[in-house]
């Protein structure tokens, strides 16, 4: 008979990171690491038990666009206060395009987490995965600086991002399941499209394999999930960022956990080595990394200027 929960079995193959910028529900879960976006500081910027983080960011600075970033930072600064790892905070993503900006507004990120003593190693930039992101990745791993590419819907992607030296990146699941089965529509079978079969999933295993092949130093966080089946079908993964919810449905199961990925089980493969118009020719092949990353981007920065706009 099991006597671990599902969630217990789990973090013996795989780090576990909460995907919530809700404080309160990160001390509950009490994970490894925990990682944030646009969307999900909104969500919880708009709470009362934390207007505190938003009156001191609009004492603090002038600027709109700092004031967001120290919304971002204050809440990453009390996160890290409850967990032994790293958070992970997003650069606006209307600067997706733009090298330089991107730059900079990460070393400004870095720069007030340090101001209130945390160590840049336990912080994680989170930076789309185009071609100018992983070219701000490339120049700010070289300064120290930790980056988690993130919006990743594409092999190409992810071999970009590894290349560049990032730290780690976040593959979505959810997001790709959501689209295949958008796109089949009526003619959807969920059970032929469940667990190993999920579309998500097996996107995140093509880049688990490629990469782990390669022996990239890239570490790989599965992210965006619809349903516990997907976690299942990831165990093994370097990373989960994993919603409380699903937490929960983990820790009150326990059937066995068998490790779907080994990385000592993936055979040695070619180098990576991509191009830029490369990265281009095989995004533009691929109508689902096309569509989502768009797609993305502008649903987080369409959140950034919400936020912003709390901030006035």
């Amino acid at each position: 008979m099991q006597t671990r929960n599902e969630l217990e079995q789990l973090r013996e193959y795989t780090i576990v990171v909460a995907d919530t910028g809700d404080i309160d529900e990160i001390a509950r879960v009490r994970p490894a690491e925990a990682t944030t976006n646009p969307s999900l500081i909104l969500k919880v910027a708009r709470l009362d038990k934390y207007r505190a983080i938003i009156e001191q960011a609009k004492r603090q600075a002038s600027a709109a666009e700092e004031r967001a970033d120290r919304v971002l930072v204050g809440f990453g600064a009390r996160i890290l206060e409850h967990i032994p790892g790293r958070v992970s905070t997003e650069v606006d993503a209307r600067a997706s395009f733009d090298v330089p900006q991107t730059v900079k507004r990460a070393r400004r990120i870095i720069a007030l987490y340090e101001s209130l003593g945390f160590d840049r190693s336990r912080v994680l930039i989170k930076i789309a995965a185009t071609w100018e992101g992983c070219e701000a990745c490339r120049i700010l791993q070289a300064e120290g600086i930790n980056c988690n590419l993130t919006l990743i819907f594409a092999l190409a992607q992810a071999e970009a991002s590894a290349q560049a030296g990032a730290t780690l990146i976040s593959p979505f699941v959810g997001r790709i399941y959501d689209w295949f089965k958008a796109a089949e529509g009526s003619c959807w079978d969920e059970n032929a499209n469940s667990g190993a079969k999920d579309p998500g999933v097996q996107s995140v295993t093509e880049i688990f394999r490629r990469l782990k092949g390669a022996r990239s130093r890239t570490r790989i966080m599965g992210a965006s999930f619809r349903n516990k089946g997907e976690i299942l079908a990831l165990a093994g993964c370097d990373l989960l960022t994993i919603a409380p919810k699903f937490m929960d449905e983990l820790k009150d199961s326990f059937s066995p956990l068998p490790r779907a990925l080994d990385p000592g089980a993936v055979p040695e493969t070619d180098p990576i080595s991509i191009s830029e118009a490369q990265f281009r020719y095989r995004m533009n092949c691929s109508e689902v990394a096309t569509v989502k990353l768009a797609e993305g981007i502008r649903s987080f920065a369409a959140d950034t200027e919400r936020l912003e706009g709390m901030l006035l």
